[in-house]
């Protein structure tokens, strides 16, 4: 393989907050003689990303969402950080192996109806006492209740209430945010609690809001901004009634008031009802989080790929790329070249799963062997795809570790 000179390396890609010409260099310096396709993360941007999670929640405890991340070295590194307390997982299998491992608190972000995984975690006292599931409809309470009456044992759960904004009434109600938990109000809430402790086997912990809307849209546009406005006033009052209708049902104060993600942190931790949040997407800064004024995004996470083809003028070919993004089938799902700068996708190709046509721009001279370095759109997702990933610090790799995939946990 050619190993690309700096002179042949151009000026930055504007990544935010990266002088990605330095990075470049250093990520090539880094993995030179390794093969690509290959992950890496940056230690320094995922240090001062860790740093700048903590200052923005200003003393509230922070949840570390692990799809966001799916490298157990990376969790185990974050949560020895004072202010991260336990992990939201997104599977019940994967909480379980968490356990396992040594986690002592995990939160299930999802229901499940995982009746092996359920069932091994009841079957393990450790793990029933470390987890807590997620659950928005008694007929998950009951698959639950049935594993923990069969093992005799006491499973704790957190209700996932609606967080979204609605606008209007009746047929001319506007829907923003995700399409979540059927429990809205804080009726349905209560009712609910009761209901799930009525099954004598389950205990109910607390309660999540997940203010997608909120915390998952960049500030793209003052419309946008008003709109966020807006849905923190209403869940900070919709929150607070939840929180005490649920304590009166179940006549005890709630332990655990769940809210927020990496783009609303300030406002979820500075609400009195809410004792901790929830933070992932932080950590990496994929690009997706690139649009938000709350905090100074450094990205952390890059994917390398390596020149096979120059098939013409103002075109070169990387060996794979496919790595596209869940959500909606947008341009914004899509990896984005960053180094060398003024690369991009060809439109009528996009991202490839075995290569991937980029037109290139005549100063930046790809060569076969060169290497091209990308961001992905979304945190985790990107390490679905890799067996191991390379760890970097300055122009070295630091330590390579398995991802979730490379220690075979593949369970969403």
């Amino acid at each position: 393989m050619t190993v690309p000179t700096a002179a042949r390396r151009t000026a930055a890609d504007g990544s935010p907050g990266v002088d990605v010409r330095t990075l470049g260099q250093r990520l090539d310096a880094a993995t030179a003689g390794l093969p690509a396709p290959l992950v890496v993360v940056d230690l320094d941007a995922l240090d001062a990303n860790t740093d700048d999670v903590l200052r923005r929640a200003a003393g509230t405890p922070v949840r570390v969402a692990s799809k966001s991340v799916r490298v157990r070295h990376v969790l185990e590194r974050v949560l020895a950080r004072p202010g991260f307390a336990g992990v939201m997982a997104y599977a019940a299998a994967e909480a379980h192996w968490l356990v396992r491992h040594g986690v002592r608190d995990v939160l299930l972000g999802y229901p499940t109806v995982d009746t092996v995984a359920v069932d091994a975690v009841a079957a393990d006292p450790d793990a029933a006492r470390a987890v807590t599931f997620m659950v928005d409809d008694t007929a998950q309470a009951d698959l639950l209740a049935a594993a923990a009456h069969r093992h005799g044992r006491r499973l704790r759960v957190c209700l996932d209430v609606d967080a979204s904004l609605r606008v209007g009434r009746g047929p001319l109600t506007v829907h923003l945010g995700v399409r979540r938990s059927p429990v809205r109000t804080p009726r349905d809430a209560a009712v609910l609690a009761a209901a799930v402790e009525q099954r004598g086997a389950l205990e109910v912990r607390g309660v999540m809001f997940y203010e997608a809307q909120v915390a998952g849209l960049p500030d793209t546009s003052p419309a946008v901004r008003l709109v966020k406005a807006a849905s923190v006033r209403e869940l900070a009052r919709r929150r607070a009634d939840v929180v005490d209708a649920v304590a009166a049902a179940l006549g005890r104060p709630l332990e655990l008031v769940n809210s927020g993600g990496t783009g609303s942190l300030e406002v979820s931790a500075a609400a009195p009802a809410v004792t901790e949040v929830t933070a992932g997407s932080g950590l990496f800064v994929p690009t997706l989080f690139d649009g938000y004024r709350a905090f100074a995004p450094r990205p952390a996470a890059y994917f390398g790929l390596d020149v096979v083809r120059v098939p013409g003028d103002g075109w070169a070919t990387v060996f794979g790329g496919g790595y596209v993004a869940s959500g909606p089938a947008t341009p914004s799902r899509l990896p984005r070249p960053v180094w060398p700068a003024g690369l991009r996708l060809g439109a009528r190709e996009g991202a490839g799963e075995v290569q991937t046509p980029l037109r290139v721009p005549a100063r930046a001279d790809l060569r076969i062997g060169d290497r091209v370095w990308f961001r992905h759109a979304k945190a985790g997702e990107v390490m679905e795809r890799f067996a191991q990933v390379h760890l970097v610090r300055g122009d070295r790799v630091e330590t390579t570790v398995p991802t979730y995939r490379g220690e075979g946990v593949c369970v969403g």
